[in-house]
């Protein structure tokens, strides 16, 4: 299954004038990386505390393309630019997840959701993204790649939140409309970590053998 991830060298082509720029601004990949992460948890925040406020959710499908635009960034500020570094490694991948969660977790409080089988689809959704970016890590301790695998990763994930989010701020959902969408990432997130598992373990056997 085609997953959003594959159209990242496109969306890189666009953002490369923009990298160089940064670069020559003296950004480094690090604070992109923890800019992303502090406006994902401060707008997770804001919705959280606003969640009977539809209108908020307005905000989170711009912040999500902006964020994988920061995302996009960073990585190539890191690759392209000689920004690489072992701190960057773990920001990367500690930052992703908890942008995540702080991005997720306020739909388990929408009016209606909070405190019924909904709300424990968020929670699951969040450990299933968590685990799901786990299995794409470990892929590198049995000698292959860090693993992007589909179909949920995060840039698909980003885009189903985002859309969710649209909808709510419109108002055109309801609860049994977002447990349905939770039901399917979910199912989706355990197809994508078998996914990372499975390709990771080929990878590595394969390379002896090169």
């Amino acid at each position: 299954m085609i997953s959003i991830y594959q159209l990242k060298p496109k969306f890189q082509n666009l953002l490369r004038p923009v990298v160089a720029r940064l670069h020559r601004a003296g950004v480094s990949a690090n604070q992109v990386t923890l800019l992303a992460a502090a406006v994902s948890v401060l707008l997770g925040l804001a919705l959280a505390l606003n969640s009977g406020r539809s209108g908020w959710f307005a905000l989170l499908p711009l912040w999500m393309f902006l964020r994988m635009a920061l995302n996009a960034i960073d990585g190539m500020l890191a690759r392209e630019f000689g920004h690489q570094s072992a701190l960057g490694a773990y920001l990367n991948e500690l930052c992703d997840v908890l942008a995540d969660a702080a991005l997720f977790l306020p739909f388990a409080l929408l009016p209606g959701v909070a405190g019924t089988p909904a709300a424990l689809l968020v929670y699951l959704v969040v450990l299933g993204a968590a685990v799901v970016e786990l299995a794409g890590v470990l892929g590198l301790m049995v000698g292959a790649s860090r693993r992007y695998d589909g179909p949920m990763g995060k840039s698909d994930r980003a885009f189903v939140f985002g859309a969710l989010a649209l909808l709510v701020a419109l108002g055109w959902w309801s609860v049994a409309w977002v447990s349905a969408i939770l039901a399917a990432v979910l199912a989706l997130l355990i197809w994508t970590g078998i996914n990372r598992v499975r390709h990771g373990l080929a990878e590595a056997a394969q390379r002896p053998a090169n």
